[in-house]
């Protein structure tokens, strides 16, 4: 089932290559071209990538649908502040909003990910785009005053990764840009994803603990706490296995063992010889 609709989806003529966050499931069209490689549209992408690493690389067509897409994303959406940050932009029917969500940041550990299945020799370049996304997220932490990323950070009216508007200041301990740490860190093991995770941590330590767990900020720009006294699921689930992950040995979970769904549970990899091993015992 889930197949045939992936089909439809590849058949499909999509704006500039671009997948909308709408479809309407009678008529099979788009709704509004909005695009977004964050909130709506993110895991959609990651699966592409993911269903080909599962099936043991054999999904040619969700392999062919990602590359695709990423090509079709650094072309419409990927830019380049003038203080030299890649950032990932909202489409909105054509026109860019130079927005970033958090949730998008998970970017940069999908294409350190998919790097090496890349067509015609660009892992090297799937790499250093998953690196300038990880570097544009870690500014956008850097940039507060807590040293932890606000939801949506904006690159116009002079501003760069810094957030804007009052409700998108919040940081409810969302794990994306630890992720995408981890993802480098596994793929590079350059030591400043190591450096950048620690400075996150600390920051948790010091902002979001609280007698009863911790909780997420509302402003994370301010000088003082001021707690929304939630913690959420996905911190423990994502946020503190991302941590565990990027401190650890590569051995633990590895990457040709193990995929993690968007939620951070880990699946294994369908190895072509599991397979015929069971056959073989039957």
């Amino acid at each position: 089932q889930v197949m045939n609709i992936r089909k439809v989806l590849s058949r499909l003529d999509k704006p500039e290559g671009l997948y909308p966050n709408y479809l309407n499931p009678s008529s099979g069209q788009w709704g509004q071209h909005h695009v977004s490689i964050g909130g709506l549209g993110d895991s959609f992408y990651e699966y592409l990538l993911k269903a080909w690493l599962m099936s043991d690389k054999t999904d040619e067509e969700g392999k062919k649908m990602y590359y695709d897409a990423v090509q079709a994303i650094e072309t419409h959406l990927m830019r380049k502040s003038s203080g030299g940050l890649t950032y990932i932009a909202e489409w909105k029917g054509g026109l860019l909003e130079h927005k970033m969500g958090h949730l998008t940041c998970f970017a940069g550990g999908m294409f350190a990910l998919g790097a090496d299945g890349a067509p015609s020799d660009k892992s090297g370049h799937h790499i250093e785009l998953g690196a300038e996304i990880a570097r544009t997220c870690h500014e956008s932490y850097d940039r507060t005053n807590m040293k932890l990323g606000p939801e949506a950070f904006r690159f116009d009216g002079g501003v760069e990764a810094i957030a804007t508007r009052q409700n998108e200041k919040y940081y409810i301990l969302r794990p994306e840009v630890i992720e995408t740490y981890m993802y480098l860190w596994r793929v590079t093991h350059d030591p400043k994803y190591r450096q950048w995770g620690w400075e996150a941590v600390e920051a948790l330590e010091k902002h979001c603990r609280v007698d009863g767990g911790y909780s997420g900020i509302r402003d994370v720009y301010n000088n003082h706490e001021s707690h929304d006294d939630v913690q959420q699921s996905f911190f423990l689930s994502e946020t503190l296995k991302y941590l565990y992950l990027l401190f650890s040995e590569d051995d633990l979970l590895p990457f040709e063992h193990w995929v993690f769904n968007t939620e951070a549970h880990p699946l294994p990899v369908l190895h072509k010889e599991d397979g015929t091993e069971e056959e073989n015992q039957k």
